[in-house]
């Protein structure tokens, strides 16, 4: 289920330009096919928490992946960018859950350090996914445009074992509704998970916006790298957030989680900050080594602190809440780049990226830290 959530956007990113140009699209537009799947998230995910507190995981959980593999294999037969777009959107009607709800079985199922640990694997999980479907993608697109799309087909057999194997402890929830909705509100009314929201918020800005759209941009524009070769330096990004998460337990048991958030912040401006001035293709290692390391340290330790916000009853709900501020990071962050680009440049969009770090430090400090 998580190789499945971050499917959506990491599998087709090194296909954007040649997409761009065989559609006919401008680089200023050609971000909206990230920003048609997350805008669902945005409004639905919350609803689909709720649901999911009140009638069942899996009731939620086992619709979405259907949905989410047949819209997006279907856009591989789209004929024109609007089509695209729209089959687009229905996919990101099916994923609006699925990042929600995989955080939420695993807070409903470890507790303390185990939970930190349970997080760590399941980022380093997803960054594995992350890593390879780059790298798969852009091989693939160099068949055709169309040809990540069908890697989407691997959430249909995912929905049928969750379905016929999934063995989780459901809630059970009998609080009525106005308790339950006002539970979930003070709890949302907290600083420290205001903090992490807005923290997420700009963490997705500038992953999805500089990271996963502009920065292939500059890869073929600036250098004339494939899609293919585009995906191989995305993936060495993802294998490097693949194996800080794995070790998150162990830095828990060192540093607190504020603190690894707002070391992920200030390196996070690093890289964006220097990637203007970089002239050598190989020179990108270290931006790209720095940006995963902050990866793995960074979303994992969010997670875990804003699940432990929250007891099972309204987790669900509470954890979508963090869903929709992700999916409106990864919305914004491509079309508010798009504006940027086209009004300064490429570098701009670093620029702006750069920025976003540094109000993500500000979050850390006043918000995030104890």
């Amino acid at each position: 289920m998580t190789l499945s959530a971050v499917m959506g956007v990491s599998s087709i990113a090194p296909a954007l330009p040649k997409m761009a140009n065989v559609l006919e699209v401008s680089n200023e537009r050609i971000g909206l096919l990230i920003t048609a799947f997350t805008i669902p998230g945005m409004f639905l995910t919350p609803f689909l928490g709720v649901f999911a507190d009140r009638i069942g995981r899996k009731v939620i959980l086992v619709p979405s992946l259907f949905i989410f593999g047949i819209a997006g294999t279907a856009c591989a037969f789209a004929t024109d960018f609007t089509w695209l777009l729209i089959l687009r959107f229905i996919q990101g009607i099916g994923g609006a859950s699925l990042g929600a709800l995989n955080v939420t079985l695993i807070g409903d199922l470890y507790e303390g350090n185990r939970r930190a640990t349970a997080m760590g694997y399941n980022g380093s999980i997803l960054s594995v996914g992350t890593a390879a479907y780059p790298a798969i993608g852009g091989g693939l697109a160099l068949l055709g445009w169309f040809y990540p799309f069908f890697l989407t087909l691997i959430a249909i057999p995912v929905g049928l074992f969750v379905l016929a194997k999934l063995d989780n402890p459901e809630p059970d929830n009998h609080q009525n509704i106005k308790s339950y909705l006002g539970d979930i509100l003070n709890a949302l009314k907290s600083k420290t998970v205001i903090g992490l929201f807005a923290a997420n918020f700009l963490t997705f800005i500038i992953l999805y916006g500089g990271y996963l759209t502009y920065f292939p941009i500059l890869l073929d524009e600036q250098f004339s790298k494939s899609s293919l070769v585009i995906g191989i330096m995305l993936s060495g990004s993802s294998l490097i957030t693949a194996f800080a998460s794995s070790q998150l337990g162990n830095l828990t048991r060192r540093f607190a989680e504020s603190t690894l958030i707002i070391t992920a912040a200030f390196l996070y401006f690093g890289v964006f900050l220097s990637i203007p001035f970089i002239e050598n293709i190989w020179l990108f290692t270290l931006p790209i080594i720095v940006f995963g390391f902050a990866q793995g340290i960074n979303i994992p330790s969010i997670l875990n602190l804003l699940t432990h916000q929250a007891p099972k009853e309204y987790r669900a709900a509470f954890l979508s809440v963090n869903w929709t501020i992700i999916r409106s990071g990864q919305a914004v962050g491509p079309f508010l780049l798009g504006l940027v680009y086209g009004a300064f440049g490429l570098n701009g969009t670093f620029w702006i990226s750069s920025t976003a770090a540094l109000c993500f430090i500000a979050v850390g400090f006043l918000m995030i830290r104890p």
